[in-house]
């Protein structure tokens, strides 16, 4: 280390913890990541599904995810990324509809003429907008039928609103909801053809190589290892606890979810902590299948049918066929406080594919090679008008600790992307000080 080198320590091994951790060390720090799972990767983490390495949640690369691109083309990583012309579907009613081009809007008979219209003025108005801090203050339920009606929105966004946020549903910003209109029309090849990305072996690819990028330069990474406190001595870090083992660092950075960092930093003034327990999450029950036949030809299908509580499904074979296998992810949004989440997993499980016949008559129970459920309890920050000011300076009052997590994204939607943006944000912060 240079003479005015610090020693970081970084929570949390997700993109955003890789991300800082590589930026701290080209900086010429030191670094500590530590990491409670078994492996890095965060939401993005792979697991072993019947043989098949893959994600725990789906995800998928849009053509403004510039941040991302720019990491692959750092560490040699730009010819993994492919582009694939995906579909979209819509399951209305019992029926499923061909969605997401004009044509697709013009045949589907759930609309009348005017209402088909004002929806496409609506998505290509979200598609220019440019600065979505005017639209923080509004909510996102009543910008989306202030442009497209009553009518519309009881068809094409209500369930969908209602299956993610639950009693939330009104209490979302506008900017929220229309930064991830505007992420996926500025991933269409052409108006007829959404085109969305991947990367050649998943995540890992990314993952393995931020991985060994941190390791070549020094840094050390600690899986299974929380730690249990940061050390606060007149207001400012001098170290952390670690297996109620006291270790010497100049500075912290978490990255894991702010929801940690007062139980961690129980010096933390009272007016602070309560300004990151006002940041509310909605956890998830992702289930997960293996199929021997795909359901649709559809990457993405919303869903809005009474029978049928899930927003959607997503079959990320039909995005990265690389496999050979069906895979198919169905999210369960949900807070705590709904009776489902204490159902188990297989429940969960059941339930799903319980809906498969609706949605393609020719699906068979036979058909389900494999099978799994993962749960997340921050998988999606409630972000309510005015957030923008609601969020916690990523600068604590405490000297040397700084913080983010997916809150930060705001406006934008989840996303490896956006994790390397914040993280740069955050180590340019800390870097400041």
């Amino acid at each position: 280390m240079t003479h005015s080198a610090k020693h970081f320590v970084v929570l949390g091994a997700g993109p955003m913890g890789l991300m800082a951790a590589m930026e701290l060390l080209k900086a010429g720090h030191e670094v500590d990541l530590y990491e409670r799972d078994d492996r890095i990767g965060g939401m993005s983490a792979t697991f072993d599904f019947d043989g098949l390495e893959i994600e725990r949640y789906y995800h998928f690369i849009c053509k403004p995810d510039q941040p991302l691109f720019d990491l692959l083309a750092e560490l040699g990583l730009s010819d993994k990324l492919r582009w694939v012309d995906t579909k979209m579907g819509f399951f209305y009613n019992g029926r499923l509809y061909k969605w997401g081009t004009p044509t697709a809007l013009l045949a589907f008979d759930g609309l009348g003429l005017i209402d088909k219209f004002r929806y496409g003025l609506h998505a290509m108005r979200a598609k220019g907008i440019k600065d979505w801090r005017p639209y923080d203050r509004l909510r996102a339920t009543e910008w989306i039928r202030k442009w497209i009606g009553k009518r519309a929105y009881a068809v094409l966004w209500k369930s969908l609103f209602d299956l993610k946020l639950f009693e939330y549903s009104d209490e979302v910003s506008a900017a929220w909801i229309g930064t991830r209109i505007r992420r996926v029309a500025l991933s269409r090849r052409s108006l007829m053809q959404e085109s969305l990305g991947y990367l050649e072996g998943g995540s890992a690819t990314l993952l393995r190589a931020m991985e060994r990028f941190i390791t070549g330069r020094g840094g050390r990474i600690h899986l299974k290892s929380g730690i249990e406190r940061v050390i606060v001595r007149d207001g400012c870090v001098t170290g952390i606890v670690v297996d109620r083992e006291e270790l010497r660092c100049d500075a912290v950075i978490s990255t894991a979810p702010i929801q940690y960092v007062p139980r961690l930093v129980p010096d933390l003034p009272a007016d602070f902590a309560a300004r990151i327990d006002a940041i509310r999450n909605i956890p998830v029950a992702c289930v997960i299948l293996k199929l021997a036949h795909p359901l649709s030809e559809n990457f993405w299908m919303n869903i809005n049918d009474p029978s049928m509580a899930i927003p959607g499904v997503i079959e990320y074979s039909n995005l990265n066929p690389e496999s050979g296998q069906h895979i198919l992810y169905a999210p369960f949004y949900m807070p705590k406080t709904h009776p489902k989440w204490k159902l188990p997993n297989d429940a969960l499980i059941d339930e799903v594919i319980g809906y498969l016949p609706r949605i393609n008559p020719a699906f068979r129970p036979e058909w389900v090679l494999a099978r799994h459920c993962h749960r997340y309890d921050f998988a999606q920050t409630i972000c309510p008008p005015g957030f923008y000011d609601m969020l916690p300076p990523m600068r604590t009052p405490i000297r040397g600790l700084f913080m983010a997590d997916t809150a930060y994204y705001y406006p934008e939607d989840r996303s490896i992307s956006e994790s390397v943006q914040v993280a740069k944000s955050l180590v340019g912060t800390a870097l400041a000080t």
